[in-house]
């Protein structure tokens, strides 16, 4: 609690307190994370060489539902990547997709892992879309990151040779409704998964990712209560690459917190003219969450200044790696992590998504509403509800 009570974050608001805590407590678990994937290590190797082994080609998918589902839309550059000396096709499909459309998206012949992301294993689609991989593709492996070691997935497939279950920190089983450190830590765990040998060797980016996360915390409230007070009605993030998975992310968080009081939108700062804009006026408030890759970064900034210049428009909130003279000259909000000596996007993501998080929870507080439950009449749920998973047989004909 001591970040959370040197912010002043009233820790106290029995409406708050899980959501507060939750955000604050990220960068600790991040070193928590590397230690479980480490004690993972040797394990990790071992499946990953049958794998290769037995298969030549390998399909990947990473899958979840919502901020679940993000996780793997953010990282999924960043793994193509990592595994483009392999023989391997990586792809990001959400579980609500997988359930509903098996045969579009499940092929037979194809030997698949399947990596799940989940905070409470619970969800019908979570279960529902490894059971349809076992069923249909014939070579079917499976990783289970979650961060409920009591959950229907952890538990049906603990102790199958062909799946592993991996659990994020124990507290990373967010209480509030919003998902904040379990996104982080499920982020963090298949960045680490997919490189085991290098684990050691990141140790450092993540305790620089950590630092910056703590001084977000004990420093950045004041700015966004400041932004979150001011008069809006729309918000929209823009991110290049990895930033687009997590701009979709940070939509979430800002319209779950806010009980879908304020609407908010995500694109890439390319896409952005392509239609999206006609949502700016003087009521909305984009924030444009910076590369630091060089080239990306002139499309980024490019965008930037076109948006500081419009003379409808809404606040315009910068969010950068390092100092940058030309994005703050063209921001209302310039915020940095301080991060100058991180060269990729993707450990970037992780301060990035503090400052949405508790843009989000700064809103939500302002609007007289529970952060911890910002749905009281329950048309939105902690875990999703009134799913029914229907059997599929010969091709999905009708049963």
């Amino acid at each position: 609690m001591e970040l959370i009570q040197s912010n002043k974050w009233e820790p106290n608001d029995p409406g708050a307190i899980h959501t507060t805590r939750e955000i604050a407590q990220q960068p600790r678990l991040w070193k928590e994370t590397v230690e479980i994937l480490l004690e993972h290590r040797d394990t990790l190797l071992t499946f990953f060489k049958k794998l290769e082994e037995r298969h030549p080609h390998l399909r990947v998918i990473l899958t979840g539902a919502g901020t679940s589902a993000f996780v793997g839309e953010t990282v999924l550059t960043s793994i193509k990547e990592m595994v483009k000396n392999k023989k391997w096709t990586v792809e990001s499909i959400a579980t609500t997709d997988i359930v509903s459309n098996p045969n579009k998206y499940l092929d037979k012949d194809f030997p698949t892992l399947m990596i799940s992301f989940a905070r409470s294993g619970n969800s019908p689609e979570s279960v529902g879309a490894v059971e349809l991989g076992e069923q249909i593709i014939d070579d079917f492996y499976g990783i289970a990151l979650t961060c409920n070691r009591d959950g229907l997935l952890a538990e049906k497939k603990k102790g199958d040779p062909d799946h592993l279950v991996i659990y994020m920190p124990r507290e990373a089983n967010d209480q509030g409704f919003a998902m904040t450190s379990s996104f982080t830590t499920m982020l963090l765990s298949v960045l680490l998964l997919f490189q085991p040998e290098h684990i050691h060797t990141l140790e450092k980016t993540v305790k620089e990712i950590g630092s910056a996360g703590e001084k977000i915390i004990e420093t950045g409230k004041t700015e966004l209560e400041a932004l979150a007070s001011s008069t809006f009605s729309k918000v929209v993030y823009l991110g290049s690459g990895v930033f687009q998975g997590l701009a979709r992310e940070s939509s979430l968080k800002l319209l779950e917190l806010t009980g879908g009081m304020i609407p908010a939108f995500f694109d890439s700062p390319l896409g952005f003219r392509h239609g999206p804009k006609s949502i700016l006026d003087e009521e909305t408030i984009v924030f444009v969450f910076l590369s630091c890759h060089p080239y990306t970064r002139k499309y980024d900034l490019d965008l930037l200044k076109e948006l500081y210049h419009e003379q409808k428009r809404g606040k315009v909130v910068a969010i950068s790696s390092y100092q940058d003279d030309v994005a703050e000259r063209y921001s209302d909000l310039f915020l940095s992590t301080g991060l100058e000596t991180v060269q990729e996007d993707i450990f970037l993501a992780f301060p990035f998504v503090m400052y949405a998080q508790q843009f989000a929870l700064c809103k939500s507080m302002h609007l007289g509403l529970s952060p911890d439950n910002p749905s009281p009449s329950g048309l939105v749920n902690r875990v999703v509800k009134g799913v029914t998973i229907y059997p599929y047989r010969n091709g999905g004909e009708r049963v």
